[in-house]
């Protein structure tokens, strides 16, 4: 048996869930804006205190491993990586998450093209194209979203699905694409997670980073503070 705390912050989502033997066991999120800091470590004491069991049974932690939020992804892998240190267990790391609801519900599902799409500000998002058995089409990118954007994939064969945090502001630039709600979430980790383990792909704990894709930028302030 293994048992998996699961972490998902590389969006405006604070998602932590444990799982066991590559299931889900139990779930704990927020939407209520970028609170991560504060709620990842509550989330992941409730977990386990309601389902009676001590930190030191967990046989791993996994984290998305992004492209996301920089701070978003820095807390989270932050946090799993103190986890891992102090209970000796290793650290795994999911680029990509499994989702069965929200998509499956397409027509002509078994020739529709997958493009999640996570925010970037402004009209910019992080994709990436897969077929409908995951298989990727494109690399990750940094995309600026206009009236051309993803050309080869949109055409009249093909559905062309988008889903995640940064695919409706997008809608009135495809018109052609079809929205599905679906969003990064542990509960998306639960299974990769337990492969990646059973197949021994752990990550080094003290030089692990997530995929930032673009490095961060800092600008002054805008504000007048004298």
């Amino acid at each position: 048996m293994s048992l998996i705390l699961c972490i998902e912050t590389g969006t405006d989502i604070c998602s932590v869930g444990l799982a066991k033997d590559g299931e889900l066991v139990s779930l704990r999120e927020s939407a209520e804006g970028r609170d991560h800091a504060r709620r990842v470590a509550v989330f992941a004491d409730e977990l386990l205190r309601e389902n009676g069991i001590a930190p030191g049974q967990l046989d791993a932690v996994a984290v998305g491993k992004g492209p996301g939020s920089y701070t978003g992804l820095r807390i989270g892998v932050s946090f799993a990586k103190g986890l891992c240190y102090g209970l000796g267990v290793p650290l795994v790391s999911v680029a990509r998450e499994a989702h069965e609801a929200g998509i499956l519900s397409v027509d002509a599902w078994d020739r529709a093209v997958l493009c999640p799409m996570v925010d970037a500000r402004r009209m910019e998002v992080y994709a990436q194209v897969f077929d409908a058995a995951g298989r990727p089409l494109s690399e990750v990118s940094a995309e600026v979203v206009g009236p051309e954007s993803f050309a080869a994939f949109r055409t009249p064969e093909h559905p062309f699905v988008i889903f995640g945090n940064g695919a409706r502001k997008c809608l009135d630039v495809l018109p052609d694409a079809l929205f599905a709600e679906v969003a990064p979430s542990a509960r998306g980790l639960a299974r990769p997670a337990q492969r990646a383990l059973d197949e021994g792909r752990t990550e080094d704990i003290a030089y692990f980073e997530p995929f930032y894709l673009k490095d961060f930028v800092v600008t002054a302030s805008k504000k007048r503070l004298f």
